[in-house]
């Protein structure tokens, strides 16, 4: 379903955008999704809105059948692209799991200020998007998903969040439709 409406208190996540994960093949150009994303947290800060950086520091311990493709950690591999432009105001989390939601204090944060809906964006499409839209969903929330600010490293993973997962977690539309409903209700 396309996105048709924003709540009145509305939240972007955007999910890994970090140094260490940009640089790692993906089925759309990262700097692109960098571009869409920095494009949506400037639009939320200048409404007044929330806007939550995260990155990925770990994963949780366990056994897969597909080792992760990500071999030594170089410094500053968790630091957020700075195309983001972080500002104090920005709330950041850090996990260690596929979604933001777990082990983190994100839902105590957008419960704090709220947060009735979400805006998610970032990488992976199929892992650390999927997660947390799948998360907040479960927890109450209303979920958006930014499509054009999203990308993977696997192109029918990606394909297949989007054609098959999402239209059953909330409502998706590009970065334009996005904040021109921000400008639509704020109007």
């Amino acid at each position: 379903m396309a996105v048709t409406t924003l709540d009145q208190k509305i939240a972007l996540i955007i999910i890994d955008l970090q140094k260490g994960l940009v640089s790692l093949p993906t089925v759309h150009p990262t700097a692109e999704v960098v571009k869409q994303a920095s494009t949506l947290a400037d639009a939320f800060r200048r409404h007044g809105l929330p806007v939550v950086l995260v990155n990925v520091a770990g994963a949780p311990p366990g056994r897969t059948e597909q080792a992760p493709r990500l071999g030594a950690r170089p410094d500053g591999w968790t630091d957020l692209v700075p195309e983001l432009r972080q500002q104090p105001g920005d709330h950041t989390v850090t996990k260690r799991t596929a979604g933001a939601f777990t082990n983190t204090d994100l839902e105590a944060y957008l419960k704090g200020e709220s947060v009735t809906q979400v805006v998610v964006a970032g990488v992976a499409t199929s892992m650390g998007v999927e997660a947390t839209a799948r998360h907040a969903r479960d927890l109450g929330f209303n979920v958006t998903l930014a499509l054009d600010a999203m990308t993977d490293t696997n192109l029918d993973a990606h394909t297949n969040s989007i054609a098959h997962i999402f239209p059953r977690l909330g409502e998706s539309g590009t970065t334009l439709d996005i904040i021109d409903l921000l400008a639509k209700r704020g109007a």
